[in-house]
């Protein structure tokens, strides 16, 4: 096949890719679109500048140009005919001694996309317990993240987990992995349940295994491995990233490039706002449940980082800004300045109450602090918003920082790797990875997701939203 003929049927599927696009903008809309031709090429220039076709997941990922092309119209099928499914589907692990908190067996949820080189791996997050107490609570309370006997047979991937271009623009073609968290050690542990132990922390352990299992299932022929993580699971691709690195290379495959994307696990070992007991998950000090909770699993932290420290200090190595700079893998963090999961264990959430003016300049800090952190974070994206978690959000594409999108910066950042591993010097013009708000308060960002009290799940608007900052908006507004 002549080079002519493969740029003509690259232009016909990429035609057919913006139109397809452009019918289910319409059909969501419930529309017609009998409209001027000009407004109509304004339009999809538009879309094509938002949600470009991303070429760039096929890049030696396949063997033959033909392969690219049935690739590319697997992808496109849903325009096609029907919607192909979003399921991933459970995959219990082999090994029955790789187990959840309660001794059922840990497993992972997968979706293939065959003839694509790329793998991403979500590590689920949802805090943790930290003794026999907290543990009990939490398995009544939240079962499934302690075991896996009800877990169902199927997810939707959703946000970076999607496999629909216009929700997923770059990682859309990936195999898509899903590990559900049931060992609530922060994806640390390594201990079997005991007589003398009543719960099994094994965190680090099932994501071991799970990548072994992968093996067998396509990704001993893969190129590029994103771990990924949302909250107490960022905190795990911090502690992770390079074990699973090192693990592919014992086991005979080091061309796979392993990286990490940390959301919302960038926490801070801060001084709380107002100092309580630690009775529960919520209460403690991040530093003080840390400090329990390594010892109550039998935590394990990557040797170069616990080298930094005196024995008894590993804990350190759970917060972000301790462990990047002994970190290996190249990492892209994502962290909302005012993320709420850190306003809550420095007892500074915000509550129905406004806020007292001591407690304004504890959160207008603690962002400040954040940025601090991020400094010499080569890849960031870090929003000046009121939230916690959202690269696994639907509407993940939609937060910016300086006119630049999450989905562009990975985008971006995904070409700087994809360039420094072919040894090319030319520089990436236009294509920050480097995002940190600068403005000063919570939700300044225009593009903040829409804030939601953390545990009615209500939202809260603007007003109410200033009213609970402390201000009296009346008097504002006049």
């Amino acid at each position: 096949m002549g080079p002519e003929v493969k740029a003509l049927l690259l232009l016909g599927l990429l035609y057919w890719a913006g139109d397809c696009e452009a019918q289910m903008t319409w059909q969501r809309l419930g529309q017609q679109p009998h409209r001027p031709w000009a407004e109509r090429v304004a339009d999809d220039r538009q879309a094509v500048e938002s949600f470009p076709l991303d070429l760039t997941a096929l890049e030696g990922n396949t063997e033959s140009f033909m392969e690219q092309i049935q690739s590319l119209a697997q992808a496109l099928y849903p325009c096609a005919s029907q919607q192909p499914s979003e399921d991933l589907h459970l995959h219990l692990l082999l090994n029955k001694s790789v187990t959840c908190n309660d001794g059922s067996p840990a497993g992972y949820y997968l979706k293939e996309s065959k003839g694509s080189g790329r793998w991403l791996i979500f590590l689920e997050g949802g805090w943790y317990c930290f003794n026999r107490d907290t543990c009990e609570l939490r398995h009544s309370a939240t079962p499934h993240l302690m075991s896996s006997k009800d877990w169902p047979r199927t997810r939707i991937g959703t946000g970076i987990l999607s496999s629909l271009p216009e929700e997923n623009p770059h990682w859309w073609n990936a195999n898509m992995v899903f590990i559900p968290y049931c060992s609530s050690d922060v994806w640390s542990g390594a201990s079997p349940k005991t007589k003398k132990n009543d719960y099994a922390f094994m965190g680090t352990l099932i994501i071991q295994e799970v990548v072994r299992e992968l093996l067998d299932r396509g990704l001993a022929g893969g190129k590029v491995l994103l771990l990924a993580g949302s909250s107490a699971g960022g905190t795990g691709v911090l502690l992770n990233v390079d074990r699973v690195a090192k693990q592919l290379e014992e086991l005979g495959y080091p061309a796979i490039q392993v990286r990490g994307l940390v959301d919302s696990g960038w926490f801070l070992d801060n001084k709380q706002y107002r100092h309580t007991d630690c009775f529960n998950t919520r209460t403690c000090a991040p530093k003080e449940v840390i400090q329990r909770g390594i010892k109550y699993w039998k935590g394990l932290v990557p040797e170069p980082c616990q080298r930094q420290f005196k024995e008894g200090e590993e804990w350190n190595c759970f917060f972000g800004y301790k462990i990047y700079p002994t970190v290996s893998s190249p990492l892209f963090v994502v962290q909302w300045l005012f993320d709420q999961a850190q306003l809550i264990v420095d007892n500074a959430y915000l509550t129905g109450q406004p806020m007292q003016e001591d407690q304004r300049l504890y959160v207008q800090n603690l962002a400040g602090e954040l940025r601090h952190t991020l400094q010499n974070v080569s890849a960031s994206f870090a929003p000046a918003c009121f939230s916690h978690e959202v690269i696994i959000r639907s509407q993940w594409t939609e937060v910016q920082v300086n006119g630049t999108s999450l989905p562009q910066a990975l985008h971006c950042w995904d070409r700087s790797l994809h360039r420094s591993h072919n040894a090319s010097k030319a520089p990436l013009k236009g294509c920050p990875i480097h995002l940190v708000d600068s403005c000063p308060w919570p939700h300044c960002n225009p593009t903040c997701p829409t804030i939601r009290n953390q545990f009615t799940g209500q939202e809260v608007n603007m007003a109410q939203f200033l009213r609970r900052m402390g201000f009296d908006v009346p008097s504002v507004a006049q």
